[in-house]
């Protein structure tokens, strides 16, 4: 991971999408999507989410906000160098635990001043950097606060673009700061000697000041070096908190199965039948490998097969994308529901009631709406269509309701809505109008064999011990 990449994410976020961070961070949109999928792999969790075009956070996105927050900030400071030429001397905390002592004054490598680093450790010690957006890494949480939102105020230091300095290479760096000697701090990282050096060297490069004195006996840290340890440790701390999480929910996704399906109409329903056979079989067959089941609309389950945030998906459709496998496991007819009132006053005039009562259906992502759509279109001129009372709910139960409660009628499945509790009254539309449903998963021996599993769990005849088998 790398700072370049924190913060873009944060930008994401806090602007609430790809372009909008871009134009913010002056990054181009591809490098700004590619740092949110190098973080969302990094993590294992994705953080956004597609809502019509725009991109919403995930919960759990939400819950990282603040760390993230605290990341930007330490970054912000971090590219904040002090100016040297001020120090002053007043009480500060006590350095000497990250350098050592040179025998005697030592003129530095030269900066772009080519001006003296240091002649004793105890000036560097007691002199903390006079910038207040690099002392505030020392203060305790609650003034750092205030002491970075101050930093930027009008006429004070720039930010400049981020550099992509890995987190790996600023741990490093406080490993030769607190050892005191490249020497010690490669044996103790396992690094090459050289290859360290010419990391340090990089690092004060994309950084833009200098961290290290250089002498015959050993490293020393320069004002600004000092200052930005605790910066560093902190981004570091919130890096492994991240990290930390992350890694417990990767090690449990790895052996996690996650299925996905279209909304069941309720408890009663067909679908909400298979899904708890599947759950409980699955459960007793491989209580080491978790099943993990959730439901969305169809569209969003071709999505999530696509970038494999489900491994099989049961969607109410009939075909599916050919980049994936699959086998259609049942067709139900569809009914026209509604009050049985609504049906006593308008009779076999189809028309009429549908141009008379409010209907409730689901949005486009769905494969009942698409149903719902062709029987509408069907049914209906042009002119009388637009002049229908639609409403969109991505939700069945709510949808039921509606209907048996507040006077909608609905596209509903007649076997799963015949089930419930004051079931509506229904009217079967014909046999070309059916909602069909098909597992879907992509192409490779595994997740055949694994929806293979699954098919047989949900569909198998427990009576009989007859299974649902592939072709």
């Amino acid at each position: 991971m790398d700072i370049a990449t924190l913060s873009l994410v944060h930008a994401i976020l806090e602007h609430h999408g790809i372009r909008r961070a871009a134009k913010a961070s002056g990054k181009p949109p591809a490098s700004v999507s590619a740092a949110l999928k190098r973080f969302e792999a990094a993590i294992a969790v994705p953080l956004v989410r597609r809502d019509r075009g725009n991109l919403v956070p995930t919960l759990e996105a939400q819950s990282r906000m603040a760390d993230l927050a605290a990341a930007n900030a330490a970054i912000q400071l971090l590219l904040r160098p002090s100016p040297t030429s001020n120090l002053q001397a007043e009480p500060q905390l006590s350095y000497e635990v990250f350098q050592q002592t040179p025998s005697s004054p030592q003129r530095g490598e030269g900066g772009p001043q080519g001006r003296m680093r240091g002649t004793a450790s105890s000036e560097i010690a007691e002199s903390p950097p006079s910038s207040p957006c690099i002392r505030s890494a020392l203060l305790p949480v609650g003034e750092k606060r205030e002491s970075i939102a101050n930093a930027d105020i009008p006429g004070s230091i720039s930010v400049r673009a981020i550099p992509s300095i890995s987190l790996t290479a600023l741990e490093r760096f406080v490993t030769v700061a607190r050892s005191g000697s490249i020497r010690g701090a490669a044996k103790a990282s396992a690094t090459g000697q050289p290859q360290l050096t010419r990391q340090m060297s990089d690092l004060e490069g994309d950084l833009g000041y200098t961290l290290l004195i250089r002498s015959p006996s050993g490293i020393t840290c320069t004002a600004e070096g000092l200052a930005a340890i605790p910066v560093i440790e902190n981004l570091l701390e919130i890096w492994r908190r991240l990290s930390r999480a992350s890694g417990d929910r990767f090690r449990r996704a790895a052996a996690t199965w996650r299925f996905g399906s279209v909304m069941p109409l309720g408890p009663e329903s067909e679908i909400a039948r298979m899904l708890a056979a599947l759950t409980a079989k699955w459960h007793r067959a491989r209580p080491r490998q978790p099943l993990f089941v959730s439901s969305a609309t169809a569209d969003e389950l071709i999505a999530g097969l696509k970038n494999r945030r489900f491994d099989v998906v049961l969607l109410d459709l009939e075909s599916y994308p050919s980049e994936f496998e699959g086998k259609l496991i049942s067709r139900t007819p569809l009914a026209l529901a509604g009050h049985p009132s609504l049906f006593a006053k308008h009779g076999d005039d189809i028309g009429a009631l549908l141009q008379s009562n409010p209907i409730a259906v689901p949005s486009l992502k769905s494969g009942l709406r698409q149903q719902a759509a062709h029987f509408i279109d069907a049914a209906l001129s042009e002119q009388e269509r637009s002049r229908l009372t639609l409403t969109e709910v991505d939700s069945i139960p709510v949808i039921l309701n509606l209907v048996t409660d507040h006077g909608y009628l609905s596209v509903l499945p007649e076997s799963s809505a015949a089930r419930v509790r004051n079931a509506p009254a229904m009217r079967r539309l014909g046999p070309d109008y059916m909602q069909s449903l098909s597992l879907a998963w992509q192409k490779n021996a595994l997740s055949r064999q694994v929806a293979e599993a699954m098919l047989s769990m949900m569909t198998a005849d427990e009576t009989s011990g007859i299974a649902v088998t592939f072709d």
